[in-house]
């Protein structure tokens, strides 16, 4: 193989398969697929919240992920994967998580359910024509289900709701046969849990509805071999109408039993005991949205991933804010507006203190992108409460459903970084603090002393400090403030006084010095 080719292997960890997408980076900028793989392993299970992964879908989670791993080395692939809601939701996803890296060498990143609607959008336009369309996205996982309306590459809305195939099937059809009252039951439930949701989605309109996942597959494979019996369905150009599905629908409500379902032409057995979930809930969506027909896509979110990589560079996190994160941090800034001027000024400051760390080998520049999100939201926690807003910044950074493009790890490091830019250092008695690893305990400490140093030395919210530089006198890292002809006693004063985290950690002692 071509030592300069650049492999990517992508892996979704859903709650119903781990699937793994072994892709070639073309120089165009787009992939080229060489390889995919598929294990139904049923990680999650349960009919509310998906509080506990139980250990015999751990191990199989673990086996498919070590398999993937040797599979991707075998192209010398960077391995990329995320998560959806089994893990998201588990108290336990950690000891998952853990044995994921340890085992199986793969760092999973849990995302968030927009996120994952996001990556979803991503990962169809790479698949169809659509792109200045204005299109309804939806994706039916085990654990959930994503509705996205987008255009040109940007989501316009999205929603993601706790509605799945196996958390339904758990819920309603547990217990063989199934009972009319059951399949009712069910379909009153998705239909009262989708009622806002479609209200908003509907005020966003949308020309062409585009369903991808493995249940919208299935059910548009068992309408293709309604029409044509005998021919080979396939994911690629498949569509079906509203009359369709309700057809496919009442073959499967039919079928009281999964060995009678797994009989019916088109599904694919190792459905059987689920699809009845899955095609009730497109069912509703399509009531709900006013759905007359439907195209498949054969991209979903694992492609997404990959696209999302490319556009990003598919290395490390960027060194500086981009595109949908640039826009998802503003906006969420935007709920402070009167901080705005000083968050963005901070955020000036803040990355030059950095680079010049960066420029003498204090910082390995990394979590630069976290840095500016950090400052940009310290203070958006000013919208709960001023008393104590650096404890509101974390939880507002933590649940808010505005940020997209980043992981749910790199929103933890970004909330951390905002919750101690004031008052009390990271501490180990901290929960959340003491629950990351150590290298991210470091990132967080050594950027949260930066933001402190840099919102100090816009103490007055009058950007009187210009600009920053940094040079090493000795041991003593020295931080040069160029202010013009401007009075900032009281910036150099409380700059000395919060200086103290940052210097340690970076190990060494701060002197802040006009120029």
């Amino acid at each position: 193989m071509d030592g300069a080719e650049r492999v990517i292997a992508a892996i979704d960890v859903g709650t119903n398969s781990v699937h793994l997408l072994v892709a070639r980076v073309l120089d165009a900028g787009g992939f080229e697929a060489v390889g995919r793989e598929k294990e139904v392993v049923r990680l999650g299970s349960g009919s509310g919240d998906m509080k506990v992964l139980h250990p015999d879908a751990i191990e199989r989670g673990i086996a498919a992920l070590r398999r993937f791993r040797q599979i991707a080395d075998i192209s010398g692939a960077q391995v990329l994967a995320v998560a959806t809601s089994a893990v998201r939701e588990a108290e336990n996803r950690d000891t998952f998580l853990d044995r994921a890296r340890e085992e199986a060498g793969i760092d999973v990143e849990p995302i968030s359910g927009l996120e994952e609607a996001r990556l979803v959008y991503l990962g169809a336009l790479a698949a169809l024509p659509l792109f200045d369309q204005q299109g309804l996205f939806v994706d039916i996982g085990g654990g959930s289900t994503e509705l996205v309306v987008g255009r040109a590459g940007e989501v316009l809305h999205a929603t993601s709701l706790k509605l799945g195939a196996i958390r339904l099937t758990s819920r309603f059809f547990a217990r063989e046969p199934i009972t009319k009252r059951a399949v009712e039951e069910c379909r009153h439930y998705i239909a009262a849990t989708l009622s806002a949701p479609a209200r908003r989605l509907r005020r966003v309109s949308f020309e062409v509805a585009v369903g991808s996942s493995g249940t919208i597959r299935n059910l548009a494979e068992m309408v293709e071999l309604r029409r044509r019996p005998g021919s080979s369905a396939t994911a690629r150009g498949l569509s079906f109408t509203h009359e369709e599905l309700a057809a496919t629908v009442e073959e499967l409500v039919a079928a009281k039993r999964a060995k009678a379902r797994a009989r019916i032409p088109g599904l694919d057995p190792a459905r059987a005991d689920i699809i009845l979930g899955g095609a009730l809930l497109l069912e509703q969506v399509f009531a709900a949205l006013r759905i007359e027909s439907m195209v498949v896509s054969e991209y979903a979110l694992r492609e997404g991933v990959l696209v999302d990589a490319l556009q990003r560079g598919s290395g490390p996190p960027m060194h500086h804010l981009q595109d949908v994160r640039e826009r998802s941090v503003r906006q969420l800034a935007g709920m402070c507006p009167d901080e705005r001027a000083h968050g963005e000024h901070v955020a000036h400051l803040a990355l030059e203190i950095h680079d010049g760390c960066q420029a003498l080998g204090l910082v390995d520049g990394s979590s630069r992108e976290y840095l500016e999100a950090g400052s940009l939201l310290a203070n958006v926690g000013l919208v709960i409460s001023h008393s104590g807003h650096h404890l509101h910044s974390y939880y507002v950074i933590r649940n808010s459903e505005r940020l997209t493009g980043f992981t749910d790890h790199e929103v933890e490091l970004i909330a951390q970084i905002a919750r101690y830019h004031r008052k009390s250092e990271p501490k180990a008695s901290h929960p959340a603090f003491a629950h990351l690893r150590a290298a991210d305990q470091r990132t967080v400490r050594t950027l949260a002393g930066i933001v402190r140093l840099a919102a100090a030395l816009d103490r007055t919210y009058a950007g009187r400090v210009r600009s920053v530089a940094c040079a090493k006198e000795g041991d003593v890292l020295v931080v040069r403030v160029d202010a013009g002809a401007e009075d900032v006693d009281l910036e150099l004063y409380t700059a000395d006084e919060r200086k103290g985290l940052l210097e340690q950690a970076l190990g060494t002692d701060i002197r802040i010095q006009r120029v």
